[in-house]
């Protein structure tokens, strides 16, 4: 199966569900947020300690997600109310095929931790990149690993038809690389750092960024549901931003640490490594132009518009202005 047939079947199904689900109605008396495992963040603390519950005076069901992908369908379907963590690609794939869903806050950037890893016995680097053609890929499609990888081939001059791309979740992917089921695999957080284990990069997090290679993920919400509970919105970034700035204050790090492992299913050493890689944009910054202010949306567009030169998805949207809802964020400045 191609990456184009992938992506646009997942793009038309997100569109018919998105259209046919009903807007969840206010003072419900839970919901639902999806997260990851594996990818250690401060929400995790206030996640344990009932912060999220004791602020919205709701209960919350956390569910953890393999993908983005799986988010926006989620999301499309109902199931879920706020995804925390959502990498912009997967959001740009549902938006563009007519999803109404929203970026509500920055969660997190992470140059250095979503990659992709060659197999160390084909001894190929960023000088020889070229050696590629003819291998085998597994990328997760429609994430911002995927946008990655896509962007990386691009830049060393590989032809994507001369892949074998599959579609693989990045666990799976790093599984299939340490058994030498494909050649190069894609991911982030532990996936990434297993992969690492069998191969090397071909780009590091800084060179990526001079490619204007940018890797961010935000906490997305379906359109209707922010319109319908702005306040319970911004209760739960208020949550977010607050435990954002325990963890950068560094007085807090050892408390912490320990929890957020344990939530994230990883031991503290991993988690501090990884955490070590993350940047957690205070509200000021992600309403600043740098990033909510307008680079965001200017980002997704560019993210769209490589997604249908590649043939992944069959259109982008003219702006992704719309797609940003800044309201919830802007009452805790």
């Amino acid at each position: 199966m191609t990456i184009k047939t992938t992506l646009m079947g997942a793009a038309a199904g997100l569109a018919l569900i998105a259209g046919g689900t009903a807007a969840m109605a206010d003072g419900h008396e839970e919901i639902t947020v999806a997260y990851f495992l594996e990818w250690p963040m401060p929400f995790q603390f206030a996640k344990v300690q009932g912060m999220y519950e004791e602020a919205m005076g709701t209960k919350i069901n956390w569910v953890s997600f393999d993908t983005g992908t799986a988010m926006s369908a989620a999301m499309a379907s109902g199931d879920v109310q706020i995804s925390v963590s959502q990498g912009i690609p997967p959001f740009v794939v549902a938006s563009s095929a007519g999803q109404d869903i929203q970026v509500i806050d920055v969660a997190v950037s992470y140059s250095e931790n979503d990659n992709c890893v060659v197999a160390s016995g084909l001894e190929i680097d960023k000088d020889s990149a070229g050696e590629l053609a003819g291998k085998k890929v597994a990328v997760p499609l429609g994430t911002a690993a995927h946008y990655g990888f896509l962007r990386q081939m691009d830049h060393f001059g590989v032809d994507l038809a001369s892949l074998s791309v599959v579609d693989m979740a990045p666990a799976e992917g790093a599984a299939a690389l340490a058994q030498g089921q494909v050649d190069m695999s894609c991911g982030w957080g532990g996936a990434l750092r297993t992969m690492k284990e069998h191969g090397n990069v071909l780009l590091t997090g800084a060179e990526k960024e001079e490619l204007g290679i940018l890797v961010f993920d935000a906490t997305t919400a379906p359109a209707s549901y922010i319109a319908e509970n702005p306040e319970m919105v911004a209760k739960f970034l208020e949550v977010t931003a607050q435990a954002n700035a325990m963890w950068a204050s560094g007085e807090n790090k050892d408390e912490m640490l320990s929890v957020i492992a344990a939530d994230a299913g990883m031991d503290p050493t991993a988690t501090e490594e990884t955490m070590a890689t993350f940047v957690f944009p205070t509200v000021e910054q992600q309403l600043s132009q740098a990033w909510l202010g307008g680079n965001a949306q200017t980002f997704m567009k560019g993210v769209a518009d490589v997604f249908v030169e590649s043939g992944s998805i069959p259109a982008s949207l003219d702006s992704y202005e719309s797609a940003v809802n800044t309201g919830p964020l802007s009452t805790l400045n």
